[in-house]
């Protein structure tokens, strides 16, 4: 192989990890995020796990954060909790940054 062939091959590699630990980052991200969301609801521990896996399998419909967000904007509503989805954007980013820093640390 080439000099070139072989930083190539390197960017393809970096790229694909990358891409791999901001999946991941991002599944956590949305369990973090549906935690946060069924204590403000008052769910208990098991009810809270299972609230999680909801709230990350939601970001499966669609491309980018809009279903999760929708997802726990609703059902907040639902239980008479009255929450802005900047106010909830906002709590996203900050799980976020906590999760980027747990994957990163594996």
């Amino acid at each position: 192989m080439t000099t070139f062939d072989d930083r190539n091959k390197q960017f393809e590699n970096k790229f694909a990890h990358d891409e791999e630990l901001n999946f991941k980052a991002t599944a956590l991200r949305n369990k973090l995020f549906g935690h946060w969301a069924a204590e403000k609801m008052g769910l208990g521990n098991v009810d809270a796990e299972q609230y999680s896996q909801e709230v990350a399998l939601a970001d499966f419909e669609k491309a980018g954060d809009d279903d999760v967000l929708s997802k726990v904007l609703k059902d907040l509503n639902n239980r008479g909790i009255t929450i802005t989805s900047s106010d909830l954007r906002v709590e996203m980013e900050r799980l976020m940054t906590v999760a980027r820093k747990q994957v990163m640390g594996e």
